[in-house]
């Protein structure tokens, strides 16, 4: 592609000399760097891709986008741009020619409940006949076939390309989850949206917003991307987070359809009934109605089922069709997910590691458990450090017992999380323990379940992984959970 076309969008001028260059490919990192290739140098949390412009040039870079001064002399091409993350969106839309605007995209963001949110509407759009692709926190997917995935939404160059071979396989509706960080980031720039569905918000990630204002209105950045002149967009949003709710209606431009619980809601949920093995409701909309009955237990679950009919009724699809789709969810990874090996107590693993998001599955798990309500949890570090008091707090009230652990520590010594979480369960009990080894903390609760019991392993959920020290350590709840299950029986 000339270089004159690949910076369309941009407010840049590109010198005449450059304009007709051909551009072989774009990389953000210099190691991919391939001759003929554009660079885009992007300053990060910890390197900046400016330090590694001539890394670059010496691989085969042609040209290089920059937001700090850059003399290169007359040897590549240099743009230089205020914001290269921006520029490097609108650089991967225009070389994978825009593939967004040939497909249905659909972004759900919000604090909990994405993931599942995703993969439910998804069945929907499947069951309807559509051939779908998914991005989000457990994998990406084309179709059948699952992708790697490093990140819940990739940076922008890479979630082009991803929607470029959705397009080339026949995909015609992409479900994704959007968080924060990429919204600030400009990893959905120049995305182009059919709807957004904002699902709840609560604390999480104050280490990087400097405040649940700041978190809301990144969030709230999806919905003002959302073109009024697509006449077919809009957002759907959760009515019974009323703060939220407001705020999105005022940043937005295209409808807003509201669901939950609220009379007011246009899509509503009511007749609520939960047990051990799932839930079931009934779903109103205008003036007619339908049953639905869910093998995913928990009050989050009638919310995200509820959102994704939401969705599915604003295309125009059946009610029948959303009843046959949904019912035939088993569950998604790491989401309330159940380990069952034969013992006579109940082991649920989730990715809960939010104070909302675990106090949501400890009062769901109130409701089926016949014993006692054993809780393993930690907090990750290097992230929002006011959230471990609360968490502990959570689980100190509705645990009979709590065992405190490690999660993903990273750069931090696990000891220093825990006793930042202590004081919060101390408020409510004496009846925990601490052992920092996940997989030791893991068997004591197990050996400690009763008949009867239910153990809840909360904050990794469907992660396979440890990061310690800047290590990458192999570790599953669920394999660890069914070894020691094993030994047990």
């Amino acid at each position: 592609m000339r270089l004159a076309e690949l910076t369309k969008g941009l407010d840049v001028s590109v010198d005449d000399n450059w304009r007709d260059m051909e551009v072989q490919g774009i990389a953000y990192d210099s190691r991919q760097v391939k001759p003929g290739y554009l660079f885009v140098a992007i300053p990060g949390f910890k390197v900046d891709g400016h330090d590694y412009i001539s890394q670059a040039v010496a691989n085969g870079a042609v040209a290089v986008v920059a937001s700090k001064p850059t003399n290169l002399g007359e040897q590549v091409a240099v743009i230089q741009v205020e914001n290269s993350r921006r520029a490097l969106a609108q650089l991967a839309a225009n070389f994978y020619n825009h593939p967004t605007r040939r497909l249905k995209v659909f972004g759900v963001t919000g604090t909990n409940g994405k993931t599942t949110t995703c993969h439910l509407l998804a069945a929907i759009f499947r069951r309807q006949g559509h051939k779908v692709g998914v991005i989000g926190t457990i994998g990406n997917w084309i179709g059948d076939e699952q992708l790697a995935a490093a990140r819940t939404t990739p940076e922008s160059l890479d979630l082009q390309r991803i929607f470029h071979q959705m397009l080339e396989a026949g995909v015609t509706h992409v479900v994704m989850e959007v968080s924060s960080h990429a919204l600030e980031l400009h990893r959905v720039d120049a995305t182009s949206f059919t709807g957004a569905v904002f699902t709840n918000l609560s604390q999480d990630h104050l280490d990087f917003h400097n405040s649940l204002e700041e978190y809301l209105q990144a969030k709230g950045k999806l919905f003002e991307q959302l073109d009024a002149s697509h006449a077919a967009a809009y957002g759907v949003a959760n009515m019974d987070d009323k703060r939220s709710f407001q705020y999105l209606q005022q940043v937005t431009q295209v409808p807003l359809i509201a669901y939950g619980q609220d009379q007011g809601a246009a899509v509503r949920a009511d007749d609520i009934s939960l047990c051990a093995d799932g839930v079931t409701f009934r779903i109103w909309h205008k003036d007619t109605s339908f049953l639905l009955s869910l093998k995913i237990p928990g009050i989050f679950t009638v919310y995200n089922a509820t959102a994704a009919a939401a969705v599915a009724l604003q295309e125009g699809i059946e009610p029948q069709t959303i009843t046959a789709a949904l019912e035939n969810v088993p569950g998604v990874a790491g989401r309330f997910e159940r380990v069952d090996c034969g013992q006579d107590f109940t082991v649920i693993v989730d990715y809960a590691h939010t104070p909302d998001s675990l106090e949501n599955i400890l009062q769901a798990a109130r409701q089926f458990v016949k014993g006692r309500l054993i809780t393993v949890f930690g907090c990750g570090g290097d992230r929002d450090r006011s959230k471990r008091p609360l968490m502990g707090a959570v689980a100190g009230k509705l645990s009979d017992y709590t065992v405190v652990t490690s999660d993903n520590p990273r750069s931090e010594e696990p000891d220093e999380i825990i006793n930042d979480i202590l004081p919060g369960i101390e408020r409510h009990t004496k009846n925990y323990r601490v052992l920092v080894d996940r997989g030791e903390a893991i068997a004591h609760a197990l050996h400690y379940a009763r008949p009867g019991d239910t153990v809840i392993i909360a904050g990794k959920g469907h992660e396979t992984y440890q990061e310690v020290k800047g290590k990458t350590l192999p570790f599953d709840d669920r394999e660890v959970a069914r070894e020691i299950l094993r030994r047990l029986k």
